[in-house]
């Protein structure tokens, strides 16, 4: 079944950890290890940068009461630029999917909370898949019946990593950056673009690789979970351009957001030329399951008809996705 993209919009916070702010939080990091490791030069964070100068956020519990913004707020600054770009209002969306890595609360749902912001009143639920829940909702929907799905769909995913830092460890605080995507879709009215080949894997094994405890701080394997990642996206690009590659279509790679050396490992793999791959994960961080999603909504209007551009992105769990996004006239 086929799933039309018809906008996509994106928000982060304006408060930004550059490497600068965290050589001066003594951490034991610089600028030249940030940048030989993972190619990151800053972030954007909700929280203000005088609590976490002043707490290197020691008590995530206390993270939620200091940040900035809600992810019902960034969700909805995010999906108030989808629906612009869609040409629609809130009460087009019949809809609405929400997903990410640590929400602000167990229950409601974000979908619940983002829908009330915007004032939309229509189904509203989540699908939590960590960095992969913007992949995981376009595969389920991908194989839903159409007729049973309303005209269009919201999908948010908001993303406040920095919250879940203990800014004491420089291996989490070089790394994190919050910001939200959401995109508007459709299985019915044909949009700006087409999703192709959406793909969904999951290797429940190795699910205590990735973690964020309810109440506590963001840990990792790191050195397996970047093997892993970088051998699973070579894979998923491999079996796209197999798929869907054609010479008579310019040829673009968007992985996921974990840091840039991660990223040049799997063009080198694919044979993906510099001009061919695009990031924002040097000047943003890695916003986790808002990553390859903002790169795409940062682009909207310089992607042409006739672009193929193949998405792939991995996440706790451990969790991997792929797709082709296939734009039209």
């Amino acid at each position: 079944m086929s799933v039309y993209l018809h906008g996509l919009g994106h928000f982060h916070p304006t408060a930004e950890i550059t490497n600068k702010f965290l050589e001066d939080l003594d951490i034991g990091t610089t600028d030249a290890w940030i940048m030989e490791r993972v190619g990151i030069r800053a972030r954007r964070t909700v929280l203000s940068l005088d609590y976490l100068r002043t707490t290197k956020n020691a008590d995530p519990r206390a993270a939620l009461e200091a940040s900035e913004y809600t992810h019902a707020t960034l969700g909805a600054h995010a999906a108030r630029m989808a629906l612009q770009r869609a040409g629609l209002r809130p009460h087009d969306i019949g809809m609405i999917v929400a997903g990410g890595s640590a929400p602000d609360f167990v229950a409601p749902a974000e979908a619940c909370a983002i829908g009330a912001q915007l004032g939309i009143e229509a189904p509203a639920f989540d699908v939590m898949s960590a960095c992969t829940s913007f992949f995981v909702p376009l595969y389920l929907l991908s194989m839903m019946d159409p007729a049973r799905l309303p005209p269009f769909i919201l999908m948010v995913v908001p993303e406040t990593l920095t919250c879940t830092v203990d800014y004491r460890d420089r291996s989490a605080a070089v790394l994190w950056g919050d910001a939200a995507v959401a995109a508007v879709i459709s299985t019915q009215e044909h949009g700006r673009a087409e999703i192709l080949g959406a793909t969904v894997g999951s290797s429940p094994a190795a699910f205590d690789k990735v973690a964020i405890p309810r109440q506590g701080f963001f840990r990792q394997d790191g050195k397996a979970v970047q093997k892993f990642a970088i051998k699973t996206m070579t894979t998923m690009v491999k079996a796209l351009q197999h798929s869907f590659h054609s010479p008579k279509r310019p040829w673009s790679f968007v992985g996921h957001q974990a840091n840039l050396r991660m990223l040049e490992h799997v063009c080198d793999s694919c044979e993906i030329a510099p001009e061919q791959h695009f990031h924002n994960v040097a000047t943003f961080g890695n916003t986790a399951a808002a990553g390859s999603a903002s790169v795409l909504s940062q682009r909207w209007e310089q992607w042409n008809a006739h672009d193929d551009v193949s998405v792939a992105g991995v996440g706790a769990g451990l969790t991997w996705g792929s797709y082709l996004l296939r734009f039209a006239r």
